[in-house]
């Protein structure tokens, strides 16, 4: 028999793991804070609690999947002793500072927090494409990483309990800004009539460049310099990006689009340049990211 888990919160996102679970064979409780969410699992094999007291008590693992760690407080007020000997992992979002005040209250009732972030929607998780950070005691994640893989894979990212949330919103700013990019630079050429079929392949070729080896591989290069903090312009310096960027202004201006995100990008070139980074590429904006404020 394998370990058996203990799952809190039942939203789209816990009760798609108290499924997951149930299917690899593993016992599961379950308890929500509007307990008919529990019904339907119920009904497919997991334990019902009657009280959050008692499924802390059912097992050693308990991962919580609730909007902030505020619900979590809130789920175990009054059932704080039976916190002692448990592992946390809290699946929720919220400030790294958060995470690391929550990791000292678990401590405090004699608990281990693990936090994390998941990287996929309700629907792939289980799947392989699924995979989330994780970041707290690692003999814990590595005690309970059969378990923990079933959701996902389970990618270690350090000691500090904030660095789980750290990797998390950091993926999803650049995954939510290179969509938002996307969707812009189709309304642009729509305004001529062009679907965005039209434009699709040639950003999926840029995608896969930019991540690559090759010439194009400007993420890695990017890496390297931001690492180094060295930022060589030459033939691209900051300077000729920030006119370009001015001129892309220009045009969603022109075409009727909002404009905003592409100012925002050109004031932040401009300030960098005014710093004293015109000849210096692109890479340099971030010691302006690093330091707001600083340069006006």
């Amino acid at each position: 028999m394998h370990d058996g888990v203990t799952v809190i919160g039942l939203g789209a996102m816990g009760s798609k793991m108290v499924e997951v679970f149930l299917e690899a064979g593993r016992p599961v409780t379950v308890w929500n804070r509007t307990a008919a969410k529990a019904d339907p699992l119920a009904a497919k094999g997991a334990t019902k609690a009657a009280s959050a007291a008692e499924a802390l008590a059912a097992n050693e693992l308990v991962v919580i999947s609730q909007v902030d760690y505020a619900a979590m407080y809130a789920s175990f007020a009054g059932a704080e002793s039976e916190l002692k000997g448990k592992v946390l992992v809290n699946l929720g979002s919220g400030a790294p500072d958060e995470l690391r005040e929550a990791a000292r209250w678990a401590e405090g009732h004699g608990a281990a927090l693990v936090t994390a972030g998941i990287m996929v929607p309700p629907p792939g998780i289980g799947t392989p494409i699924s995979y989330a950070f994780y970041s707290g005691p690692e003999a814990l994640v590595d005690a309970h990483r059969e378990t923990l893989t079933l959701l996902g894979d389970v990618r270690f990212v350090g000691a500090d309990p904030g660095l789980s949330m750290l990797f998390y919103q950091a993926m999803l700013y650049v995954f939510s800004s290179t969509l938002a990019a996307y969707f812009q630079a189709a309304a642009l050429v729509g305004t001529a009539g062009v679907p965005a079929e039209g434009l699709r392949p040639y950003v999926a070729d840029m995608l896969e460049q930019l991540a690559g080896d090759g010439p194009m591989g400007i993420v890695a290069e990017s890496t390297r310099e931001i690492d180094a903090g060295e930022y060589p312009g030459g033939e691209n310096s900051l300077h000729m990006m920030a006119v370009g960027m001015a001129h892309q202004v220009h045009a969603f201006a022109d075409a009727g689009l909002d404009a905003g995100v592409p100012a925002a990008l050109r004031d932040l070139f401009d300030r960098t340049v005014a710093a004293g980074f015109g000849e210096q590429g692109l890479t340099s904006i971030v010691e302006i990211i690093r330091k707001p404020g600083n340069d006006r």
